[in-house]
């Protein structure tokens, strides 16, 4: 971990615009001091938990383009936030603890999914387990690893909490930012939950995968964030309203892509094998689009979908199945509702009160959302 004395230092406000290389280093320049802040804690229980922790800042430091952050901040500024004034090294602070709840996420979603790599590394339940084989100890690696990864997610979790905390809010926008983040919290966890239950019953309809992705991802990467932003801002209830439809429409768009990726992405891009999704059983509504339209028209290719996603699929059988989700049209309906769903949230940001800076960027980076390679 880095050298750090327990106590926040006070870096001053920026004005970098999210998704710029600035912003960027900003919030790890952030999430960096904070985990710096952990450090006697964390020697107090020796180096077993030294070395997990640091694993766990190296994954979070690793990488991303800090989307979420981004937003929050976003929201504060296109809310009337002064990012010169004596608040905005508090708020960059604690937008930036969204990239702990975040960390959580995809920890935890690794483990569920079964995922190997991450950006291009061992998911962190891989790495410990190979740490577990690599020292011969006792029991299975593979549990060993899962427990390690479930622990540090859980403390990335916490640790979200800790750093908006000692982020130096005003007390009365730390209470107005806590309801929200609380929600926001909530609806991560149950989305993942709906995730797990629509693959175990199998629900084929597009409606729960669309519900999968309204609460998994759009909630928590656009959604709140911007609801965190306002929030921070004291912003009135016509502007939280704009924030939340843009976030709701461009968050799903964000995920209907990322399903698209996830099957059709190039890995020297994307980080991840292509086929992966297909080879999970992930229920997304680009699967449920192709069902749906198979069930209908084409028997035969409903019986091989069903019978050959959630397994352990060759590269040729990826690529038959990717041929037959282009056929059924799926592909397709799926474009066609990211392009909608873009349309409607830019429409709703763009007759908001939010300043016209804000609207311009988020028009930016609603489009690098909706139609990112990775």
């Amino acid at each position: 971990m880095s050298a750090g004395t327990g106590t926040p230092t006070r870096s001053g406000p920026t004005s970098a615009v999210p998704g710029t290389a600035a912003f960027v280093t900003a919030v790890e320049h952030a999430l960096t001091e904070f985990f710096a802040t952990r450090r006697e804690a964390v020697a107090e229980l020796g180096p077993v938990f030294v070395e997990s922790v640091t694993a766990l800042e190296s994954f979070v430091l690793r990488g991303g383009k800090r989307t979420r952050p981004g937003f929050a901040w976003m929201g504060w500024l296109g809310a009337g936030g002064d990012p010169a004034g004596v608040e905005g090294a508090a708020v960059l602070r604690a937008c930036s603890a969204l990239e702990l709840v975040q960390a959580c996420a995809l920890i935890h979603d690794d483990i569920i999914d079964c995922s190997r790599t991450r950006r291009r590394f061992p998911t962190v339940h891989v790495d410990f387990e190979q740490r577990h084989r690599d020292s011969a100890w006792a029991g299975d690696s593979a549990h060993y690893g899962e427990s390690v990864a479930i622990l540090l997610g859980d403390l990335a979790l916490a640790w979200a909490d800790d750093m908006v905390h000692s982020a130096g809010l005003d007390p009365a926008a730390l209470a107005r930012f806590a309801p929200v983040w609380s929600r926001m919290r909530t609806e991560v966890l149950g989305g993942q939950l709906l995730d797990v239950h629509g693959e175990a019953s199998g629900d084929e309809s597009v409606a729960a995968a669309l519900r999968i992705n309204r609460y998994k991802t759009a909630a928590y990467t656009v959604e709140r964030p911007l609801h965190l932003g306002a929030a921070l801002a004291d912003a009135g209830p016509e502007l939280v309203t704009a924030y939340r439809t843009y976030g709701t429409d461009i968050g799903t768009a964000f995920q209907l892509r990322d399903d698209l990726l996830g099957v059709f992405g190039d890995p020297a891009v994307t980080g991840k094998p292509s086929g992966d999704d297909l080879r999970e059983g992930k229920r997304t509504v680009l699967v449920a689009e192709a069902l749906q339209r198979a069930t209908e028209t084409n028997p035969a290719a409903a019986g091989k979908l069903r019978a050959e996603i959630g397994t352990d699929l060759s590269e040729e059988q990826v690529g038959e199945l990717r041929a037959l989700l282009i056929e059924l049209g799926a592909v397709e309906a799926v474009e066609a509702r990211i392009t909608a769903l873009t349309d409607q949230g830019l429409t709703a940001i763009d007759a908001s009160s939010a300043t016209p800076e804000a609207k311009t960027r988020l028009r930016e980076m609603a489009l690098a959302a909706t139609r990112r390679a990775a």
